[in-house]
């Protein structure tokens, strides 16, 4: 029973951890806009391939070739950019939510009587603290924002895959319960 306790997401919890990155709204809505702007822009690189491929390789158009080359070349530097910034404000995030969370900390510990410490061996103190920060650093630096930015892509990528032709999507979606099973097998173990 205490299992199933442990891998339920407590609401309370996280909208507390959340509540940390209040001072820091400007890059949190920096780091969202990005997740969502970079998420389409992923789908558009291997849309303009098969046009390159399509219109331009097999008919010979060299001058329409040459301007969707740049076209993607822009693209990929466009997005590397958005990526190098969102893997940045989203790090930096995180570091800055977890220092402020250090300091409160490490004031809260030092303002303890004494017969905490006499009662309780700093081992675990220390522990617990150490453990507990670094859990809510990977939320912020690589958890919530990253599903988010994932799940926008993920969807956009089936949108467009349904839209191209639905009845391949269906196709190749059949081996997702042979997946989700495999993941789960490979988890447990």
């Amino acid at each position: 029973m205490a299992e199933k306790d442990k891998s339920k997401l407590d609401w309370t919890l996280l909208g507390k951890v959340l509540r940390l990155a209040i001072p820091y709204k400007r890059f949190v809505l920096l780091t969202a806009t990005l997740a969502v702007v970079m998420a389409p822009l992923g789908i558009v690189k291997p849309y303009l391939i098969q046009v390159m491929v399509d219109e331009h390789v097999f008919k010979g158009d060299i001058p329409g070739l040459t301007k969707l080359a740049l076209i993607v070349t822009v693209l990929l530097f466009l997005e590397a950019t958005m990526r190098y910034v969102f893997n940045y404000t989203s790090s930096w995030l995180g570091q800055s939510v977890i220092r402020d969370l250090r300091v409160r900390v490490f004031n809260h510990l030092t303002s303890l009587r004494l017969r905490y410490f006499d009662t309780t061996p700093i081992g675990t103190s220390t522990t617990r603290t150490i453990n507990d920060i670094e859990t809510i650093n990977t939320v912020f630096s690589e958890g919530i924002i990253t599903i988010v930015a994932d799940l926008l892509t993920l969807i956009v990528v089936l949108g467009i895959m349904f839209y191209t032709s639905w009845e391949l999507t269906l196709v190749c979606m059949t081996v997702l319960p042979v997946l989700v099973v495999a993941s789960y097998i490979f988890k447990e173990k």
